[in-house]
């Protein structure tokens, strides 16, 4: 875990100029280092922390998705089409076809920019009239808006936040029929299900059998799924959407709080500049750390000393982002500093935060300018301050972190002054 300056002692030379650096990564899964970056466990495990090599593995037809529930989801009966998280091959790669418009650049800035305007100022003002307010909430609820808007789940009832932190709690458990505990989670994941579908996307189904939209729900009712599937597929994507955007949400405001140059970097720059500063936050900080896939035949990988190692079928292999996002090969001098526009080769400015092939996040631009809108209206509130630092939990089974009990205060002057101002 990183500490309150989040610096490492090799690199304290960097500077803290815009061409040399700004701050150093926070939050630290795994410090241990690997002379290879590619390692077979005692476990059995192959470990890649080298960024070519897992982009190698990430965009592999000789691969399929590893954990995440996939176990549990290949449980289902073959006639229940699995959400698009667990498929491959050319049914994967036809849904994604049909559904990457909700995605492009031009569509997140024509469609949702309004929707995520609306509710960072919603915030914003009720930031201002209370004088405090936690920022995992106030991510969560921007997360959720925005979602919504872009799965459809726009007819909800109310308390969809509340259901929603139910759904994806801070600790999970395993659920089982064999223990007490288990037979807990077993009966909290299904009712937590069922809560889910009658307040939310049972109303969003129903309002679209009636009239479609342009959206994602409407899709799937063309596509021919059923309200169980739909219900599958709209939990994905929130997962995705809602839940990794409030904790970057927080990881940023953390960095900028927390470095006086970054932020004034931040606060100066127009808007693809201010998204530069996040992207390579992102790419420092990426919101989930693993990402794992089982071999479907052998799998060349390259290996030490310029050689080539085998990974046979049917293995698994973790791919710590975390790691790679740090290989120099890729990301240039200084990896662990935070350098907005830095020069990567062959690479975007998260890295592989999102992933890479064909099961790479779609939701890049939706996330980024999401957190923009947000923190730059934030950061232009008179007087607003963290009040505490947040604390860092961790999802250990996807390398996640989770920033909890960071408090933001606006002191009443300023309030004061802003309202007789207006």
């Amino acid at each position: 875990m990183g500490g309150e300056s989040g610096g490492f002692p090799d690199e304290a030379e960097a500077g803290t100029g815009a061409d040399r650096g700004f701050g150093f990564r926070r939050i630290e899964r795994d410090t241990a280092a690997a002379e290879c970056p590619v390692v077979r466990g005692a476990d059995g495990v192959w470990e890649v922390r080298g960024f070519g090599e897992a982009r190698a593995v990430l965009r592999s037809t000789s691969t399929v998705q590893a954990g995440l529930g996939v176990e549990t989801v290949s449980k289902l009966p073959k006639r229940v089409r699995r959400p698009v998280l667990y498929r491959n091959g050319p049914e994967h790669r036809e849904h994604r076809r049909q559904t990457a418009r909700f995605f492009t650049p031009r569509r997140v800035d024509e469609h949702y920019r309004e929707v995520m305007v609306r509710v960072a100022e919603a915030r914003i003002d009720r930031l201002r009239a209370d004088g405090r307010a936690r920022l995992s909430d106030l991510g969560f609820d921007i997360a959720i808006e925005v979602a919504c808007a872009v799965i459809g789940l726009t007819d909800s009832r109310p308390g969809i936040e509340e259901r929603l932190e139910r759904f994806f709690p801070e600790r999970f458990g395993t659920p089982g029929l064999t223990s007490p505990r288990g037979i807990y989670w077993a009966l909290r994941q299904n009712t937590n299900w069922l809560r889910v579908y009658v307040g939310d996307v049972r109303p969003a189904v129903r309002a679209r059998r009636r009239a479609r939209r342009d959206d994602l729900i409407s899709h799937l009712i063309d596509d021919g799924c059923s309200n169980a599937e739909i219900l599958g597929e709209c939990l994905t994507f929130a997962a995705a959407g809602m839940v990794t955007t409030r904790e970057f949400i927080g990881a940023a405001a953390w960095h900028l709080f927390s470095d006086a140059g970054l932020l004034a970097h931040y606060r100066a720059a127009d808007e693809p500049g201010r998204l530069a500063v996040l992207g390579e936050i992102l790419r420092l900080e990426p919101v989930v750390g693993r990402l794992s896939r089982r071999t479907t035949e052998p799998l060349d990988l390259p290996g030490a000393d310029g050689g080539m190692l085998t990974v046979p079928a049917g293995d698994r292999i973790d791919i710590l982002v975390d790691h790679t996002n740090i290989d120099e090969r890729t990301v240039g001098a200084r990896p662990r500093c935070l350098r907005p526009g830095r020069a990567m080769k062959d690479a975007g400015a998260p890295g592989l935060a999102f992933g890479d092939g064909p099961h790479k996040c779609p939701g890049l631009h939706i996330a980024l300018l999401e957190t923009d809108v947000f923190l730059s209206r934030l950061f232009a509130l008179p007087g607003v301050r963290m009040a505490s630092p947040p604390t860092i939990g961790y999802q250990e089974a996807i390398g996640s972190y989770e920033l909890r009990h960071c408090v933001l205060e606006v002191s009443a002057v300023s309030t004061v002054d802003t309202a007789d101002n207006g």
